[in-house]
């Protein structure tokens, strides 16, 4: 008797083999970190850049998250981390972790470091249900084999890549970074991944398992899911690159620049040699990875797709990158938190070196990957997003004229953010946030940096996209932030 995978797999189109998917997702990096969006850039990045060459840019794509977990949540699930109630990167402070599910913020002020600010955090799940049907498990239903290979950060033991689909695992465990053993060098300390010589170095590990992934399954289909630890914290690089950028900020006669967002700084310029050479090494991985599709023939039928899961880091933690002209970064509302680098090649559909302006989001990708690869939809899973295959046939194509995209962030970011949520309708975008900023409106087209708040000027468009966002919160069933009753001003100083 045949298989339920065999069967599905007859199933697919008889002209040509299936298409095979290879994703990019990179940790952290900003959208001004890379060439083709950045000629200036103080990063070398040919690999992406030959990529864009080859594929489809997109300038206005965006991550559902300013943070790293509830976007990691929305690629694979196609859902909206409010509708999930993913919204924070597992780890964060949550009531969830000593209150019941069905507690009532308003009610109780248990809230850990939380409990002396404004406005109390809205609770998240901190694991990736068990009951979605993930990009992997539909992939895998049909007959895909599945590779997931770094940063995972979507749960503890029990709901690591392959609980949700992927038939291999190498490196993908709860943690946020690479905080075991030399972090970015072996020995590495992490249990899904074996130490390898000392001294490797974990981007060109993660793409060197790739590479043979894509070498035992060149019959196909497969799914390769590479999600780099890099570029996120420790800033750590190799040796040699990181000289190599010590001596081009010298040559450059570079020094850190920053301007204020309250209440923290925003870094202005790039010139951090550590962190171009993360930038620079995990090009070098992209390379290797592509370098095995061409070797193993199966380049013309692989759709690849590159992506980060959140702004570049601009307001804490080192503050290695500038996301200008976008504002702030990582953990910010703001365009240089959400607004992300995304490259997608379809060979023999996308042209090369196309560029597309419609905004996107990444509860588009499971769409869109099963409408390219002529498999079904599952319109009760990926709920918040649409296939934009008509795009990469077409980059002037109509994908929904009236579709608005829509974040939700409940929360106190690390890098400085206050709680809000926001929605796109066209070129304009309204923040709204819980505490001291009020609402803040702009006009993307005019001031994609964000300078000038149009809110006063804009009464009718404000009171309308306000309750457009309202709605969204509410089908979506956000989790919300409550005010606390017990603040004290003198306890809270930075707003």
């Amino acid at each position: 008797m045949k298989s339920l995978a065999s069967l599905l797999l007859l199933a697919l189109p008889l002209v040509g083999k299936p298409l095979n998917v290879v994703f990019f997702l990179v940790d952290d990096l900003g959208y001004m970190d890379v060439s083709p969006n950045n000629p200036d850039t103080f990063y070398d990045t040919p690999n992406i850049q030959a990529l864009a060459d080859s594929g489809m840019r997109f300038t206005d794509a965006y991550a559902a998250c300013p943070v790293c977990s509830p976007t990691r949540s929305s690629i694979l699930t196609g859902q909206y981390p409010a509708r999930t109630h993913n919204t924070d990167y597992f780890g964060a402070p949550n009531a969830f972790e000593t209150l019941p599910e069905n507690y009532d913020p308003a009610k109780d002020g248990k809230f850990g470091r939380h409990s002396k600010r404004p406005v109390r955090p809205a609770p998240y799940h901190n694991q990736l249900a068990a009951d979605h049907t993930t990009l992997a498990e539909s992939l895998k239903g049909h007959g895909y084999s599945t590779f997931f290979a770094g940063k995972w950060h979507l749960g503890n033991k029990g709901s690591w890549p392959t609980d949700h689909g992927f038939d291999i695992n190498i490196g993908g465990t709860q943690g946020g970074g690479p905080y075991g053993g030399k972090k970015y060098f072996s020995p590495y300390g992490n249990p899904n991944l074996k130490d390898g010589p000392a001294g490797e170095h974990l981007p060109d590990r993660l793409a060197t398992e790739t590479a043979k992934f894509i070498a035992d399954n060149k019959d196909g289909p497969f799914l390769a899911y590479l999600s780099f630890y890099s570029v996120h914290t420790p800033l750590i690089g190799r040796p040699d690159l990181v000289e190599k950028y010590k001596k081009k900020k010298e040559k450059l006669g570079l020094k850190s620049t920053s301007e204020d967002e309250a209440p923290r700084k925003n870094r202005t310029n790039q010139e951090h040699a550590i962190y171009a050479a993360m930038v620079e090494a995990m090009d070098l991985a992209i390379g290797k990875v592509l370098t095995a599709l061409e070797d193993n023939g199966v380049a013309d039928n692989t759709l690849v797709i590159f992506f980060s899961d959140n702004g570049g880091l601009s307001t804490s933690e080192g503050s290695p990158t500038s996301n200008l002209p976008l504002r702030a970064g990582k953990g910010w509302l703001y365009e240089g938190g959400i607004r992300e680098p995304l490259l997608v090649r379809w060979p023999g559909v996308t042209k090369p070196g196309s560029t597309c302006d419609t905004p996107l989001i990444s509860t588009d990708f499971f769409p869109t990957i099963l409408d390219a690869a002529a498999l079904p939809a599952l319109p009760k899973q990926h709920k918040d997003g649409a296939s934009f295959t008509s795009l990469l046939k077409d980059p002037t194509a109509k994908l929904n004229a009236t579709r608005a995209l829509y974040w939700d962030y409940p929360h106190w970011g690390n890098q400085g953010s206050i709680p809000g949520a926001a929605i796109r309708e066209g070129g304009w975008k309204l923040i709204a946030f819980d505490y001291k900023k009020g609402t803040e409106l702009y006009n993307l087209a005019e001031d994609p940096g964000e300078k000038t708040n149009l809110a006063g000027k804009n009464a009718d468009r404000v009171k309308a996209m306000r309750a457009n966002l309202d709605e969204v919160r509410s089908s979506t069933g956000a989790f919300r932030t409550s005010r606390n009753p017990d603040f004290n001003p003198n306890d809270f100083r930075k707003w």
